[in-house]
């Protein structure tokens, strides 16, 4: 359900933070020794995120050693050679596991045993309670859509699990991320965001050829999982719901999915029943979630420090039209956003010291600077229209 807090245009992070290389040890460790430098490491991450003046905020993701955590704490999958790749393309071109990559190692997480009667190794809501010791802004927790859990599914290994299907199992994994939402909820957790990067696969066209190939429908997939993700909030009250779609982001600026957002924006954000849709674009969103807010981020920083300046572009879309545009223009030292609207004034504000590696993570956007939030430079006409 929308809040109050939800009426005026926000700045956040998506979640994670870039980290240092001590920091990725001690998280995939999680030794007893770790605890104060991961704990110191959280600190950090929120000073950073109230200092610049970021309305909502996360832990950064820092104590994850995957941002997809399920595997972790749930004993039901197992490493399987032969599956889970993906094309990704950019700094670290090749699939993972390959030769060339430089990437992990072969092998992918499979489900192997039931979910439901599989031993919990972990508290996935643990790492909230940190976060809401030592914040004094608005939180959010994210974790991974239960449809992003299809990428656990194998025909070949997965047959001894006792599923009857896929979508078996998925219902499952959205019986135990409910839980883990209800246990949010009683730590004072009012908003949850879902991660789902797989819908953002179904807008490159070698990965529908792919499925197709394995005989697989997307379409019926797409419209099987919206509804499934939408699912996982009833009976939450309170509480601000979230999705995130994105097309995938790796090291140093990778990202494994290509294609634009119109190939799955008029079948997907209608079926979504959240409050939110977050999406990175870097390019047009075609339709929004039919009288929900959509939020573009226009900064994507899961990239190297930035040296020289950059300028990204997009447009305002008000359900399925288009109704003004928008550009930022990025520099070490600023940000400089600029919001056209049809028939309107160009408007302008600028974030001096907002340096786009000060303010940078794995999948950090930034929504609207928070100067420009906080002058509210933009018209109320743009209110279910923001960039």
């Amino acid at each position: 359900m929308t809040t109050k807090k939800d009426d005026a245009t926000r700045a956040e992070t998506v979640g994670s933070l870039l980290r240092s290389e001590a920091v990725v040890r001690a998280a995939r460790r999680s030794s007893p020794a770790d605890s104060a430098l991961l704990g110191d490491a959280v600190r950090d991450a929120i000073r950073l995120q109230e200092e610049v003046g970021l309305d909502v905020i996360t832990d950064g993701e820092v104590r994850r050693v995957a941002w997809a955590q399920t595997p972790r704490f749930v004993d039901a999958f197992a490493a399987t050679a032969g599956r889970g790749a993906l094309n990704w393309r950019g700094a670290t071109e090749g699939r993972f596991g390959a030769p060339d990559s430089g990437g992990r190692p072969a092998g992918y997480p499979s489900v192997v045993r039931r979910v439901a009667s599989a031993p919990r190794t972990g508290d996935m809501a643990a790492e909230y309670g940190f976060l809401a010791r030592y914040a004094r802004s608005r939180t959010k927790f994210t974790m991974p859509a239960p449809s992003y859990h299809r990428r656990y599914w194998s025909p070949e290994h997965s047959s001894g699990a006792g599923y009857a299907s896929a979508e078996e199992f998925l219902g499952e994994i959205r019986d135990y991320l409910r839980a883990v939402a209800h246990t949010l909820v009683d730590l004072g957790c009012d908003y949850i965001q879902l991660d789902a990067p797989n819908y953002g696969s179904l807008c490159d066209p070698d990965t529908v050829a792919a499925m197709r190939a394995d005989g697989r429908d997307p379409s019926a997939e797409l419209e099987f999982d919206a509804a499934l993700d939408s699912s996982l909030f009833d009976g939450l009250t309170g509480v601000t719901s979230a999705l995130h779609v994105c097309r995938g982001n790796g090291p140093a600026g990778a990202w494994h999915s290509a294609g634009g957002y119109a190939a799955i924006s008029a079948d997907l954000f209608p079926r979504l029943v959240v409050d939110r849709t977050v999406a990175r674009p870097g390019t047009e969103l075609t339709a929004s979630s039919m009288g929900r807010v959509m939020v573009t981020s226009i900064c994507s920083t899961g990239m190297t420090p930035l040296s020289t300046p950059i300028t990204t572009r997009g447009k305002l879309v008000s359900g399925k039209t288009a109704i003004g545009t928008w550009s930022a223009r990025y520099t070490p030292a600023s940000v400089r956003i600029t919001a056209k609207k049809k028939m309107g004034r160009v408007r302008r504000a600028s974030q001096k010291g907002l340096s786009i590696t000060a303010c940078a993570g794995g999948a950090m956007g930034i929504i609207l600077s928070p100067r420009l939030c906080r002058q509210q430079a933009w018209p109320r006409p743009l209110r279910q229209a923001r960039p």
